[in-house]
């Protein structure tokens, strides 16, 4: 999880992703910084329609994936008005939703 500084604020990982998740939502809500709607979701692997799930009742807006999101996980981007960028690396990204909050 990064701030709007691109500042990493919190890291976790586990052998589920989504338990993963689980972890830096329920660290973050223990620093009383609900909604997370000024932060940025960085996930290392496939955006799956779980994750984006928990990301939306989280506040999330802004979530960048190394993989794919599934065709469930875009519908849920956005009927939550989330930006979904998958395929990230270095030099390229396709972006899914939410196009209005990248800034080039």
């Amino acid at each position: 999880m990064f701030n709007l500084n691109s500042e990493l604020i919190t890291i976790r990982e586990d052998v589920g992703r989504h338990n993963a998740l689980d972890k830096i939502i329920g660290h973050l809500v223990t620093q009383d910084l609900l909604p997370l709607d000024q932060h940025l979701l960085f996930l290392s692997g496939r955006a799956s329609f779980e994750l984006i799930q928990k990301a939306a009742m989280a506040g999330i807006h802004f979530i960048m994936a190394v993989g794919a999101p599934s065709s469930l996980a875009v519908e849920m981007a956005l009927e939550h008005d989330i930006t979904l960028i998958g395929f990230l690396n270095k030099t390229r990204y396709n972006i899914y939703t939410g196009p209005k909050r990248i800034k080039i």
